[in-house]
């Protein structure tokens, strides 16, 4: 390793898969930064991609990434930039082999080299498991998998920062991963340049911590942000946010000049509490941080200080996410217009329940929303006004039964000639049947776990 370095630029392009394709680009091009990460999964991402490994053996990757890198790679090598992603999905040898590719198609062949995180898919170890009395039980509801396991289609384990510092210490210029932790993919490259010790628990925290808060992309640097969000500059041209990183563990939120959004107190503040449970117990495969201890200061215009970070030790277990087939799901809409739309709304849902029931249609769960007039603060909203011009109906039913689910799609058309007057906005046709992915998250010994690091040259 090269002497430490007293600040470390890690910049966020991608805060999940579908977010803007050309953010990356522009943290390349848009000023000095020393690492780009690209955050790509979901829970559910992985059960998709699963099932495109399944149809193509080259798939189960956020494909996204390579036409990415085909793009900012020469940029990338010019500027010394590496890049960790968790773009590998449940397929990181294919993700790390297109992307191979790609450099030695842009001439880059001798000045590459990629690292390959992989050992987070478990699928195929779960009857081992089962087997040997691992249960892994639901979190939530304390159930046992084998309740659901003939109907799993995708089980991985939530990977720390540590395999990808050994892919960066084996000189990985582009680290794919399959399912590491979001915050992990900021961590490691602190780790590795500031060589923080694998027992330094505030600094890790401090690290995961930042990692925490660009893990999302721009929400932490104006999108999504409810403070004076009106006041909030050229969201069209939204900056992502950057740490820069000082081996203390010390670091300051910020983006690039020029660009849109806002960087404040009160933006990074939003961020921090998403996805929270306890504050003093932010788990994670690397430390345990505590969320109290953080202090905010501004340092300057779009540009926030983060000090003061605690962390105790690492648990001894790994959080898995496990995705199962669940049944089936279908939503249907109908808007209705004024006058009385919320009336001729609600009189609507109750002909369309008493035809379910007619038809002898049995479903898990049947779900009524008025959107305009309740469907996002429910009961809170309470009585609405009579004058609303429009309402829109939404009901959705879910069930085991496909058959039942595809008659119920049939029964929201006949509304518009057979119920309460005003209707407009059936648009696309017919509700499509869709199966339900459910999540089912578990707790794993590390000891059971061993992820391989291994490194491509293009």
């Amino acid at each position: 390793m090269n002497g430490m370095r007293e600040l470390i630029r890690v910049a966020c392009g991608q805060g999940f898969w579908g977010d803007m394709l050309d953010a990356p680009v522009r943290q390349v091009e848009g000023g000095p930064i020393d690492y780009l990460m690209l955050d790509y999964l979901a829970e559910v991402t992985m059960s998709i991609m699963q099932k495109q490994r399944a149809r193509d053996p080259l798939l189960g990757y956020a494909r996204d990434f390579v036409p990415l890198m085909r793009e900012i790679l020469p940029a990338c090598v010019a500027r010394n930039i590496r890049v960790t992603a968790n773009a590998g999905g449940v397929n990181p040898p294919a993700c790390a082999a297109a992307v191979r590719d790609v450099a030695r198609e842009l001439g880059l062949a001798g000045r590459l080299q990629i690292g390959i995180v992989t050992g987070d898919d478990i699928l195929e170890r779960l009857d081992d498991f089962l087997a040997r009395g691992i249960e892994l039980r639901n979190m939530d509801t304390g159930a046992l998998l084998a309740t659901v396991r003939d109907r799993i289609q995708s089980a991985n384990v939530y990977l720390g920062a540590q395999p990808i510092v050994e892919a960066l210490q084996r000189g990985a210029d582009v680290v794919v991963t399959g399912r590491a932790t979001d915050t992990g993919l900021t961590l490691a490259p602190l780790i590795h340049e500031f060589d923080w010790r694998a027992d330094d628990w505030d600094r890790l925290a401090a690290g995961t911590i930042a990692g925490h808060i660009i893990e999302c992309g721009a929400q932490c640097s104006g999108g999504n942000c409810q403070y004076e969000w009106q006041a909030i500059p050229d969201l069209a041209n939204v900056g992502y946010p950057i740490v820069e990183a000082s081996p203390d563990g010390t670091f300051v939120v910020t983006k690039h000049a020029g660009t849109g959004g806002r960087v404040s107190v009160p933006s990074v503040k939003e961020q921090l509490v998403y996805e929270m449970g306890d504050p003093h117990e932010y788990i994670t495969p690397d430390c345990v941080a505590d969320f109290t201890t953080i202090q905010l200061e501004a340092a300057g215009p779009d540009r926030v200080r983060v000090f003061g970070i605690r962390g105790r030790a690492a648990t001894e277990f790994y959080k898995v996410s496990i995705s199962y087939a669940a049944g089936f799901k279908a939503v249907g809409t109908l808007v209705y217009s004024w006058p009385d739309a919320y009336a001729k709304a609600q009189a609507a849902d109750k002909i369309l329940r008493a035809r379910l029931e007619r038809l002898g249609l049995r479903f898990d769960q049947i779900l009524t929303e008025f959107v305009g007039a309740n469907a996002t603060h429910g009961a809170l909203a309470g009585e609405s006004s009579p004058d609303l011009a429009e309402v829109q109906l939404r009901v959705g039913v879910r069930g085991p039964d496909r058959a039942a689910v595809e008659r119920f799609t049939k029964e929201i058309a006949p509304l518009i000639l057979t119920g309460p007057p005003g209707v407009t906005g059936f648009a696309g046709g017919r509700p499509k049947v869709e199966e339900i992915v459910a999540y089912w998250p578990a707790l794993i010994p590390k000891s059971e776990i061993a992820p391989r690091v291994e490194v491509l040259a293009v």
